[in-house]
């Protein structure tokens, strides 16, 4: 069908080991970026002030949502400042150099670049508008005065005279319909009196959506000047808005100039398939026999969502007028043919502007031609902000010269102009005739000059100009893109230097791991445990299999479970009570009494639908010291810790930190 459109966490010392957890908690961090604002110092360190701004920026990122005590704050201030220091020592390292981390940086000011090349305060009106427009559906009539192709200056002002003549008409009194019937060029005003249904956001181009919104109920507009000749509106009345549907319809073509016979013959077709439905059968099936829409009938008729005025009116009414999901409509004749229609969903359009709708509204506005409003902003703002000046120059030379170069000759003969001559610049570039010329050899070789005058792609030139300028001097212009990029940039260089300074040797310093557990043993207990086999199944049934299988032969475990593959894992070791999973989705505990010898019961994993079981080997019910082997793991997180306090420290002398109490003291609470 032709659609009416186109037709009109934790921060510094909580190493657990886990590398990547660390890597995005901490890029997640607000790292300590210092911006120049006049702001209150909140602390100083080795020269460069923190302010109280910055402070509070991270500290309501990484909150919890808990009330700012004084407490809290000195309990964050000090992974802040632990953090700030790690990050200066990286500095000093410059580690900021290192040929992975520019290439990191570069990939990330990439992939978040464009989301802030928009105006937002217009984009934000632009959103705004269409929520609010939203919110109600118009009922439209239209009357279209077409300008002919390759209209002459006297083809506009004969489509000029006739609109104005429309015009004239309705103001004295004539009915809007009786008025399209005689001047509307829109072959369908002929039957329908300028009725196009109703309209909603998104449906119109935005210009024409802009005139449909300007009238009042009954109200028609003054001639509008569009692309394609002249168009009055008439507001023929409002509702709330319906939203947007999801159908599926069984086409019945009807020929172009079908007689009454062939017509009553389709319309009786369309009737035994309707009953044919009613009694049961298969809606998908009988569109793959029977529909004629060549776009749907493979997918059991269904369409892709809509809303008011994108399809006939006919179809529109017919579609929304079902009330319930799974309803089937009665055929319906539109000027396509008969229509079998049946509902599947109905959404309303959002009553409220919460976080979800302001999101789904801007991708549909930026999606949208509308957005050239916006672009414009954004181009306005860039060259008052990136300092825009245009030399003095001759229009006529710059195209004749631009015309000789193209053909390679005659350059000589145009004094004081150049390859070099600067025709603008921004505040840290300038823009020759070279790259002018250079611009206009890559719309020559790719055919993208159209239709368009020297001056009017001289100024194309210069909006792609601007917005490469804009794009590659981004943090100078919009702080949020400063500091997400600062961010990142630091949240890496974190990453970088623990991983040298801290991770690395915690891991290798085979000695130092050693001597730190022999001097802190007393930390490293078992509590009541088991020697066990965990099983983990991707179903009850290879459990009951599996288990089956043990019973027979508990000493081939491994062979068994290599035998079944991927839908059994096992593990063998030493477990904790707390370890081993009971039913009902809990862990054990020292509540529960496991024999050696035994299975436990199977327990169900809700999160991926497997089931568990343990087969106990020993059983430890009594609190015992782990050896070194065993302790290992926690040992490296312990020794970690002790690395980065001792680190820590030697920061801290070498960077002295400075607080301001009275600073700290006006924090909000």
């Amino acid at each position: 069908m032709r659609t009416r459109k186109n037709a009109i966490g934790a921060l510094g010392r909580t190493l657990t080991g886990t590398l990547l957890w660390i890597r995005i908690s901490s890029i997640c961090l607000a790292a300590l970026v210092s911006f120049p604002v006049a702001a209150q110092t909140l602390f100083t360190s080795a020269g460069s002030a923190i302010s109280k701004e910055d402070f509070l920026k991270a500290y309501n990122k990484n909150n919890t949502g808990e009330k700012a005590t004084e407490k809290s704050y000195r309990e964050y201030l000090e992974l802040y400042i632990r953090y700030k220091l790690k990050v200066k020592a990286a500095y000093e390292q410059r580690l900021d150099t290192l040929p992975g981390q520019l290439a990191e940086l570069q990939n990330f000011r990439g992939q978040i670049a464009e989301s802030y090349m928009n105006d937002e305060e217009s984009l934000n009106k632009l959103v705004n508008e269409a929520f609010a427009r939203g919110q109600k559906d118009i009922h439209l009539a239209h009357i279209f005065v077409v300008f002919p192709k390759n209209a002459s200056p006297a083809d506009t002002v004969k489509a000029y005279e006739k609109a104005m003549a429309a015009w004239t008409t309705l103001k004295k009194g004539k009915s809007f319909a009786a008025t399209a019937m005689s001047y509307s060029d829109d072959p369908a005003a002929r039957n329908n009196g300028g009725d196009i249904g109703y309209i909603t956001v998104f449906t119109l181009p935005y210009e024409l959506e802009n005139l449909a919104y300007s009238n009042a109920t009954g109200q028609f507009s003054k001639p509008y000047r569009g692309r394609s000749g002249y168009h009055i509106f008439k507001n023929l009345g409002e509702r709330k808005a319906i939203g947007k549907i999801r159908v599926a319809h069984i086409l019945l073509p009807v020929p172009a100039g079908a007689t009454e016979s062939v017509r009553a013959s389709i319309r009786a077709r369309a009737d035994s398939i309707y009953q044919s439905l009613l009694k049961g059968a298969d809606f998908a099936q009988e569109a793959k026999l029977y529909s004629g829409d060549n776009l749907s009938y493979q997918n059991g008729g269904e369409i892709p969502e809509f809303g008011v005025g994108r399809y006939d009116s006919t179809f529109e009414a017919a579609a929304f007028s079902l009330e319930k999901n799974g309803a089937i409509g009665k055929p319906v004749l539109s000027p396509y043919g008969y229509h079998i229609i049946r509902r599947i969903n109905q959404r309303p359009f959002p009553r409220q502007m919460d976080k979800e709708t302001a999101v789904l509204l801007k991708q549909e506005v930026i999606g949208d031609p509308r957005m050239d409003v916006s672009r414009k902003a954004l181009m306005s703002r860039i060259f008052r902000q990136a300092g825009l000046q245009r030399s003095s120059f001759s229009e006529a030379t710059l195209w004749a010269f631009t015309d000789s170069a193209m053909l390679n000759m005659g350059l000589n003969s145009f004094v004081g102009f150049d390859p070099k001559t600067v025709l603008f610049s921004f505040t840290r570039q300038q823009y020759t005739v070279r790259g002018w010329l250079d611009y206009m050899r890559s719309l020559k070789a790719t055919g993208g000059k159209g239709n368009k005058t020297d001056k009017e792609l001289f100024e194309q030139y210069i909006q792609a100009a601007a917005l490469d300028y804009y794009r590659n001097h981004l943090e100078e212009f919009n702080p949020e893109f400063a500091f997400q990029l600062a961010e990142f940039r630091e949240g890496n260089l974190l990453f970088e230097i623990m991983q040298r300074k801290i991770w690395d040797k915690a891991s290798t310093d085979s000695a130092g791991l050693r001597n730190y557990y022999e001097g802190h043993k007393d930390k490293y207990w078992w509590d009541a445990s088991v020697d066990a086999i965990l099983f983990t199944c991707n179903s009850q049934r290879t459990a009951e299999g599996l288990k089956s299988a043990l019973i027979k032969d508990r000493s081939s475990w491994k062979v068994l479970t290599d035998s079944i593959g991927s839908a059994v894992q096992a593990d063998s070791g030493r477990f904790e009570l707390t370890q081993i999973p009971v039913p009902g989705g809990g862990q054990g505990s020292g509540k529960n009494q496991f024999s050696p010898g035994t299975f436990t019961p199977f327990t169900s994993n809700q999160a991926d639908n497997t089931v568990s079981f343990a087969y106990i080997l020993n059983a430890y019910n009594e609190r015992s010291p782990r050896n070194y082997h065993d302790a290992r793991g926690f040992v490296i997180n312990d020794y970690q810790i002790f690395l980065e306090d001792q680190w820590i420290a030697e920061l801290k002398k070498k960077y002295p930190v400075k607080l301001d109490e009275n600073v700290f003291a006006s924090l909000p609470r």
